[in-house]
């Protein structure tokens, strides 16, 4: 059974009328992103895709409200008419988890989702405002603002962004935005190992060059998107004169990896939504670490598992592919990564894998006691999107 309300009491009504009937809710916006976290245990389903209109979007003060269920689609038109854009560049996981449907603002900030210009803008979180949502109990509330100076609850929103839908229903969200560049550009180094790469990342990003995203493709991936050998990319967006002068800085600073080449081709949609992962059948892995850590833990996990992979994020996120087998190799990822300071998250696998591992970071038990705190706070029932994040 599917409810599809189309005002935010119509969404609280529900709400209510579940948690008096002790009836779980699955929460669902376009859909796209169904295949992210646990299995929901729930047998009915509020959609909040008739909650799609634009609040309020004042171009001169960098300002979108605008209600959860909004298309992505529409937030950018939106925004590209006054050659805007958001500043988190939201991935689409349409391709990598073989979903339809169109993704919506409200999932994006749902799931945290957070493309490669989280290196200079900061992650989706980082670009909240403000919201309106409903607790588990049926209660509409408001955190934060619509601008910036109005911090009444500020991070409560920061609180819901990423908790999956779990401690409460978003309905509407208020974001600062960006301009547009003049000029985008992208550089690569050609043939670089993964530890080479990451160090020269790691160069171009200490320099005052505003590079907006930092990438390297193993061979192995980067032939998925037409390059030859492995590719580290960055990428520089600005006005044209500062771009050039930029880039220019970089090809002097990185000589000594190699020749710095512009490239004709835009590889960061592709980089965005994992797109190389993308048609078959093996899980997908999000581990986020300490950049210099990264290449170790690749090497072991081709060793140790033959797995694929790829750095975003300056080698501070690292996408990896393995067979699923019953467990997508859990135990042998989260046994390599000990050695480390990091987290990895089951981004792919089928239903049965994602209801046995435990999906995301295990917790440690402060962090366990705070999560379970919070949750009663907001969701004492335990009826939204039961299962998602936990057993």
């Amino acid at each position: 059974m599917t409810d599809a309300p189309d005002t935010e009491e119509g969404v609280a009504r529900i709400v209510r009328d579940a948690m008096a009937a002790a009836a779980p809710l699955e929460i669902r916006g376009g859909g796209t992103r169904m295949g992210l976290g646990r299995p929901v245990q729930a047998a009915r389903t509020l959609s909040l895709a008739a909650l799609d209109s634009t609040v309020l979007y004042e171009p001169g003060e960098l300002t979108l409200v605008a209600q959860a269920g909004m298309t992505l689609k529409a937030v950018e038109a939106l925004l590209d008419s006054e050659n805007q854009q958001l500043t988190f560049e939201p991935p689409d996981h349409r391709a990598l988890l073989g979903t339809g449907g169109e993704p919506t603002l409200g999932g994006a900030i749902s799931v945290a989702a957070s493309g490669p210009r989280r290196l200079r803008m900061g992650a989706a979180r980082d670009a909240l405002l403000g919201m309106r949502y409903v607790n588990g109990q049926g209660e509409t509330l408001r955190a934060g603002g619509r601008v910036m100076k109005n911090v009444t609850g500020y991070d409560v929103p920061k609180l819901l962004c990423g908790a999956y839908g779990t401690l409460g229903i978003v309905t509407e969200i208020g974001l600062k935005v960006m301009p547009k560049s003049e000029i985008v550009q992208t550089v690569a180094i050609a043939g670089l190992p993964d530890g080479k790469a990451i160090a020269a990342l790691a160069a171009a990003l200490a320099m005052p060059c505003d590079v907006s995203a930092a990438a390297h493709l193993p061979e192995t991936v980067s032939r998925e998107l037409g390059f030859a050998h492995s590719a580290t990319l960055l990428r520089v967006e600005g006005f044209e004169t500062q771009a050039t002068y930029r880039i220019e800085r970089l090809t002097e600073a990185l000589a000594p990896f190699g020749p710095v080449e512009r490239i004709d081709s835009d590889p960061w949609p592709a980089i965005r939504d994992a797109m190389m992962f993308a048609g078959d059948d093996r899980a997908v892995w999000r581990i986020s670490m300490k950049a210099t850590d990264a290449p170790l833990l690749v090497a072991d996990l081709r060793e140790r598992i033959g797995a694929e992979a790829f750095y975003d994020w300056g080698g501070g996120l690292v996408w990896l592919a393995c067979e699923e087998g019953r467990d997508a190799s859990e135990g042998a990822i989260r046994q390599t990564l000990a050695g480390f300071d990091g987290h990895a998250t089951l981004m792919r696998a089928s239903d049965a894998v994602r209801a046995a591992v435990s999906v995301f970071q295990p917790e440690s038990a402060p962090v366990a006691r705070l999560s379970s705190g919070l949750k009663n706070a907001f969701d004492p029932a335990g009826i939204l999107n039961p299962g998602r994040m936990r057993a």
